[in-house]
């Protein structure tokens, strides 16, 4: 199975980014959060200046946040940058939506946005619309400007379950999803972008991309040996992805309440703990600083063992590899892991296990 890294956009980026490449990673990524995060085409132009062989991609940008011509010039120039290296992850936008206070889009505008990219980063025109008014656009300023000759690998991210794999399926694309490490979500996910692909007329100027894989994003954490899997040190490792998830909990009633009782303990502990509730108008502002960050220590004990099994990779040696390879077996292409505790050393880790 192919490795990468994504990680927050910040100043020095580029460091870690070599270090993957030196390391032989796959891919290096950064998110789209733009009232959490730095901006990713500031953070990847950086990368990609820096490195000369491993992939960058951004995950996942989102029609709710940028407009297709504005991403695809985005996406093009970072091309211009590492010709053919460029990695583009898109998606409805509920974090990155979330933390403005807003919900996201739909599936139908999301496919509409991955077509419009698409067409505009392969050089070809598209149908653009704001409100009634509809216009053919196409890049105007190629040449030095930007590259539409070497490809874009795009990615469809996975929270809407089959309908977003429907996407990826007419639209030639990838996967890409967050914490999902059920071999048989995987196979469902796979069999839907299949079937989706399958009913699609065929378009003598085809947008399937022959690189188009399945990535999944989760956290990673090495037992020492007698190590307690659920003690401070795997709980700092993978809290972030506890913690994201129970935020969206806290955010979305109508999920929370498929929780368990323990996780949805949790969740009331976390908006008692933040001072808000999950109606607050105002509740993105408490629920979201620092999201995706290391966790603070009066805040492990929300971090719960059913949370971590779920979300995460703790385990010893054998028991990551077993679980590696049942997810490869689903048609895993790429493990990504979001490091928090120290960045090169966990991706040296990464590298170490799978090498």
């Amino acid at each position: 199975m192919r490795t990468g890294v994504i990680v927050a956009a910040h100043p020095g980026v580029e460091d870690l980014a070599v270090r993957a490449e030196e390391l032989g990673l796959h891919s290096f990524w950064v998110y789209d959060t733009p009232m959490v995060h730095g901006d990713p085409f500031v953070a990847l132009s950086l990368c990609a200046k820096a490195t000369s062989r491993i992939r960058l991609g951004i995950g996942v940008t989102s029609p709710a946040l940028r407009s297709a011509p504005a991403a695809a010039s985005g996406l093009a120039s970072l091309n211009a940058l590492a010709p053919g290296r460029i990695i583009c992850g898109v998606g409805t936008g509920n974090t990155a939506r979330r933390t403005l206070g807003m919900r996201p889009t739909t599936a139908a505008r999301l496919e509409n946005f991955t077509a419009a990219l698409q067409d505009l980063c392969a050089g070809r025109s598209t149908e653009y619309r704001e409100g009634d008014r509809v216009r053919d656009i196409r890049f105007l300023h190629t040449g030095p400007h930007v590259n539409t000759a070497d490809p874009i690998e795009f990615v469809v991210a996975a929270l809407l379950g089959p309908k977003a794999a429907a996407v990826a399926g007419r639209r030639g694309t990838g996967l890409i999803s967050v914490g999902l490490l059920d071999p048989t979500a995987w196979h469902a996910l796979h069999d839907a972008r299949r079937h989706a692909a399958q009913a699609t007329p065929h378009d003598p100027d085809s947008h399937t991309d022959s690189r188009a894989g399945s990535y999944v994003v989760t956290s990673l954490h090495l037992l020492d040996e007698d190590e307690d899997p659920h003690g401070d040190p795997a709980r700092d490792a993978t809290g972030h992805l506890v913690m994201s998830l129970l935020a969206f909990a806290a955010d979305t009633p109508a999920f929370a309440g498929q929780l368990g009782p323990e996780e949805g303990e949790a969740v009331r502990r976390l908006l008692d703990r933040r001072g808000t509730t999950s109606t607050a108008p105002d509740r993105h502002t408490k629920l979201y600083p620092n999201y995706l960050g290391r966790i603070a220590p009066h805040d492990r004990d929300l971090v719960l063992p059913s949370l971590m099994n779920t979300l995460a990779l703790v385990g010893t040696r054998d028991d990551l590899l077993t679980r590696i390879t049942a997810l490869e077996q689903a048609g895993i292409d790429e493990l990504l892991i979001q490091p928090v505790i120290d960045p090169p050393t966990e991706m040296a880790q990464l590298a170490k296990l799978l090498t």
